[in-house]
């Protein structure tokens, strides 16, 4: 994972390329020993499932949280109002 994640240098079309098949590997592994199906049909279910308990679940949001921040490269957002076409404010 370690090194899917340098070869990928916080592109997020190499993390696409490089890190998301080795995540996506891990998780069929994984999840297989709980009972979903060990394709990406399993993986889908999953995230699926995840994702309509993270709502309910305050542990589970931010276990998913961290999970993600593993796979996605940071974010910058532009400044605020900056390229927006915005009025500022008088």
């Amino acid at each position: 994972m370690e090194e899917a994640r340098d070869n990928a240098c916080n592109d997020m079309g190499k993390m696409l390329q490089f890190l998301l098949p080795v995540a996506t590997q891990i998780q069929q592994d994984v999840i297989k020993a709980y009972g979903f199906s060990n394709d990406g049909e399993g993986v889908l279910k999953f995230a699926r499932l995840i994702k309509s308990y993270e709502s309910q679940d305050p542990e589970i949001a931010s276990m998913s949280g961290k999970l993600k921040a593993m796979f996605l490269p940071p974010m910058t957002l532009p400044p605020h109002g900056a390229g927006t076409g915005g009025v500022a404010a008088s």
